[in-house]
C-alpha cells in the first residue's frame, strides 16, 4: 500500500511539472504574425450616426463597446482618492461590483503590475513634418519605455503611414531598432546619405486599423498609446473641422484652374471613408485601453482645439487619457507617467449572475467600499455574449 501511495505521488508531482512545462511553453509562444496590415480599412462600413457624446446618458448616444467572449467579466480601473491620487493596496473585500443595478461577487482582483497578467501594447506614432521638433526626444523616450517592459509583456510599433513596422514582440532589441527606423531613411544609389524620413499623417486609419486588427482573444490587457497631433481629423468622413471651413475661391486663370484641380485630387485622395463615431466604436470594441499624447499646447476653440477635442474624446472613451508634450523634454516624464498608470490599474473580474446570452448592452459600476470620496476612472459598459455564443 505505501509504494503505491509513493508511485501515485511520483506521478501526480509529474503531471503537475508536464502541465507548468506546458503553460511555461505556451507563453513564451511567438503569436500568429499579422499579415496585410491596415486590409480592414477596405472593410470599414460608413456609419450614420453622429460622434458620440460621452457626456451623455440617453440610450440614443450609445455607443458599441465590449463584446465579452467568455462569463468573466473584467474591468481595467484607476482608483484616485479626492486629491486625485491613485489609491494602492485594495482587496477584492473593498470592492464592489454591480451589472445594471445589481450587486456582483467579485471574483478576482489583480494589480496592473502582477507580471502573471501579460499586457499587449501598441505604440502609434505619428512621424510626419508637424511632428519634427519631438521625434529625436520621442523616440528616446518611448525606447525608455521598452526599457521598463516586464518579460511577460509584448510590444508593437505602428507609424501614420499604417505601417506595421515591429509585430508584437518581447525583444527589446528589436524594437529600439525599429524605433531608430523612423529617423533615418537609409541611403540609395540616388540618396546616398541617410535622411530623415517623414509619415503620411494618416494617424486615425493607423488607429482603426490596429483597433480592428492588432489584437486577438488570447490579449488579457490591451493597450494602445497614440502620439499624435491629428491632423488627419479634417479628411474624416463628416469631420467636425469642415464645420467651419473657409470658402474656397474660385480659380480666375487656366493656370489657376488647373493647379486648382491638381490639389483638388491630392485631398480627395486623402479622404477616408470612415468618420470619427467609426473610430470611438472602434476603439470600444477592441477592449484596449488608448493613452494620448499631443505635441504642443493645449488649445481652445476651433481648428487645433477641435483636433485635441477629438483625440481626448477618442481616449477617454476607453478609460484612458491625454496629455500634452509642450516641450521635447517633457517626453520621457509623459512616458513614465503612463507606464505608472498602467501599473496602478486594478483589474477587477466578476461572474455575472445574469446569465442570459442576449447580447445587450450592460452597465458596470464599480465603487469601493466605505470610501464615497474615491473614484474610479475606467470602462463602464459591455456586450453581453450573443444567442449563439
Amino acid at each position: 500500500m505505501g509504494r503505491r501511495l509513493v508511485f501515485y505521488a511520483h506521478v501526480t508531482t509529474l503531471a503537475v511539472a508536464l502541465a507548468a512545462c506546458a503553460i511555461a511553453f505556451a507563453q513564451d509562444k511567438e503569436r500568429p504574425k499579422l499579415k496585410n496590415f491596415g486590409s480592414s480599412l477596405n472593410k470599414t462600413k460608413p456609419d450614420a450616426k453622429k460622434t458620440p457624446d460621452f457626456n451623455s446618458k440617453s440610450e440614443s448616444d450609445d455607443i458599441d463597446v465590449v463584446k465579452v467572449e467568455t462569463s468573466l467579466v473584467s474591468s481595467d480601473v484607476l482608483v484616485l482618492d479626492a486629491q486625485g491620487n491613485p489609491v494602492v493596496g485594495l482587496t477584492d473585500k473593498d470592492c464592489v461590483s454591480s451589472e445594471d443595478g445589481q450587486p456582483q461577487q467579485v471574483g478576482m482582483l489583480s494589480l496592473g503590475d502582477d507580471l502573471k497578467v501579460s499586457r499587449s501594447i501598441v505604440l502609434i506614432i505619428d512621424y510626419s513634418g508637424s511632428q519634427l521638433p519631438y521625434i529625436k526626444t520621442s523616440v528616446a523616450a518611448a525606447k525608455a519605455l521598452v526599457n521598463k517592459l516586464p518579460a511577460s509583456d509584448s510590444m508593437a510599433i505602428v507609424t501614420d503611414d499604417v505601417e506595421l513596422i515591429q509585430d508584437f514582440t518581447k525583444n527589446k532589441r528589436k524594437l529600439k531598432d525599429k524605433l531608430d527606423y523612423l529617423l533615418w531613411r537609409p541611403p540609395t544609389m540616388l540618396y546616398p546619405f541617410p535622411q530623415y524620413r517623414l509619415g503620411r499623417s494618416k494617424q486615425y486609419s493607423a488607429l482603426i486599423a490596429t483597433l480592428n486588427e492588432a489584437f486577438n482573444e488570447a490579449d488579457q490587457r490591451r493597450i494602445v498609446i497614440f502620439q499624435t497631433d491629428g491632423d488627419q481629423l479634417g479628411f474624416l468622413r463628416d469631420s467636425p473641422l469642415s464645420e467651419n471651413a473657409a470658402p474656397v475661391p474660385t480659380p480666375t486663370t487656366t493656370a489657376d484652374s488647373k493647379a486648382f484641380e491638381e490639389m483638388r485630387k491630392r485631398l480627395e485622395a486623402q479622404r477616408v471613408d470612415f468618420s470619427l463615431a467609426d473610430v470611438c466604436r472602434a476603439a470600444e470594441k477592441a477592449r484596449a485601453t488608448i493613452y494620448t499624447v499631443i505635441p504642443g499646447h493645449q488649445m481652445p476653440g476651433q481648428g487645433t482645439g477641435k483636433m485635441q477635442a477629438a483625440l481626448a474624446n477618442v481616449s477617454t472613451s476607453t478609460g484612458g487619457w491625454t496629455m500634452f508634450l509642450e516641450k521635447p523634454e517633457d517626453a520621457d516624464r509623459i512616458y513614465s507617467s503612463i507606464f505608472s498608470d498602467i501599473n496602478r490599474r486594478y483589474i477587477v473580474g466578476y461572474y455575472p449572475t445574469n446569465k442570459e446570452h442576449d447580447g445587450k448592452r450592460r452597465k458596470i459600476d464599480v465603487t469601493i467600499r466605505d470610501h464615497p470620496e474615491y473614484s474610479v476612472v475606467g470602462r463602464r459598459w459591455y456586450y453581453s455574449p450573443g444567442p449563439n455564443q
